[in-house]
């Protein structure tokens, strides 16, 4: 600009070659807008792709469960899985990796309401040896009820599916019941020095006394080995 020169202005008022600082603004917002338009987009297709793998991995539990009920484990193949499915097995072998995979499925699905009851158990304002005995005693008289009426008495007749739900299922079982050890070490009803683990072992030893798979054992005899746990030969500890 020459000396003593004033700057060209435009009809609006602006240093000619100055961008206004309201325009600024406007070009920022545009840009972000636009960024997050890019990012909406982005979330979008992986929403989208999530929901496909969602969907695509219930159809496969749900299609594992129709036969493993029916035939057992042994007698269905993955690729006999995978075309009920309407699912490639390849895809199968991603979601799961395994046709054992699919039994643990299938075993949160038969068990998901009573460690649900077992959980609301646990929150009940009752003395906790009520509630120990109310979920020991829900935990297999119900898991028994729900297997018999999942599966066929051909489809248990396969000792590896009955080996595999036994030990999926108590693996979940034991999940709810570390849960029930430590709020009764918190309340002082079990001794605290005695490690979590231990006792869980203990109460996994007692279950598959109940019978040869845990699932088919007479109540009576239940009872007694839940007595057993809880009290002992000589009944209650005394210090």
């Amino acid at each position: 600009m020459l000396p003593n020169a004033q700057p060209r202005t435009s009809k609006a008022g602006h240093e000619v070659g100055q961008v206004p600082a309201d325009m600024g603004l406007l070009c920022e917002e545009a840009a972000t807008l636009k960024g997050v338009s890019r990012l909406s987009a982005r979330l979008l297709i992986m929403n989208k792709y999530q929901i496909t793998t969602a969907n695509k991995k219930a159809v496969l539990v749900n299609s594992a469960l129709s036969l493993f009920k029916e035939k057992g484990f042994v007698d269905v193949s993955v690729k006999e899985i995978a075309a009920h499915a309407r699912v490639s097995q390849v895809s199968l072998y991603n979601y799961f990796g395994s046709k054992e995979a699919l039994v643990a499925e299938c075993a949160a699905i038969v068990m998901g309401g009573t460690l649900q009851k077992a959980a609301d158990i646990l929150a009940e304002d009752i003395d906790f040896a009520e509630k120990i005995n109310r979920a020991l005693s829900l935990c297999t008289g119900e898991f028994a009820i729900a297997i018999s009426n999942y599966f066929t008495q051909e489809a248990l007749s396969d000792p590896v599916l009955v080996q595999l739900l036994f030990k999926n299922i108590n693996h979940r079982k034991r999940k709810i019941y570390s849960d029930y050890v430590e709020l009764g070490k918190r309340e002082g009803a079990i001794d605290s020095t005695i490690p979590t683990d231990t006792i869980l072992d203990f109460i996994d030893a007692l279950g598959a006394m109940g019978g040869t798979t845990g699932f088919d054992a007479a109540p009576a005899k239940i009872k007694h080995i839940y007595q057993l746990l809880l009290y002992g030969l000589l009944g209650e500890h005394k210090a």
